[in-house]
C-alpha cells in the first residue's frame, strides 16, 4: 500500500515543531484593519501555536503523525 499523502492545504497553512506542536499564522489579519486596534494588529504578528484540541485533529487528519 502506498504512503498517505500530506494534504496540500495543510502543508501551506501549518507547520509542525520538533516537539509535535502545530504552528499557524495569527487569525484576523486579512482585511478590516481600520476597525482593529493598533494593539491587536501588533500582537497578531508572526506565528502562534494551535490549541491542543485542534492540533490533535490537524496532526491525525493532515500530517498522519
Amino acid at each position: 500500500m502506498p504512503k498517505m499523502k500530506t494534504k496540500s492545504s495543510a502543508k501551506k497553512r501549518f507547520k509542525l515543531t520538533a516537539s509535535g506542536m502545530v504552528k499557524m499564522g495569527q487569525a484576523g489579519k486579512r482585511h478590516g484593519m481600520r476597525k482593529r486596534s493598533n494593539k491587536f494588529i501588533r500582537n497578531a504578528r508572526g506565528m502562534t501555536t494551535m490549541n491542543e484540541s485542534f492540533a490533535k485533529k490537524v496532526r491525525t487528519f493532515y500530517f498522519h503523525v
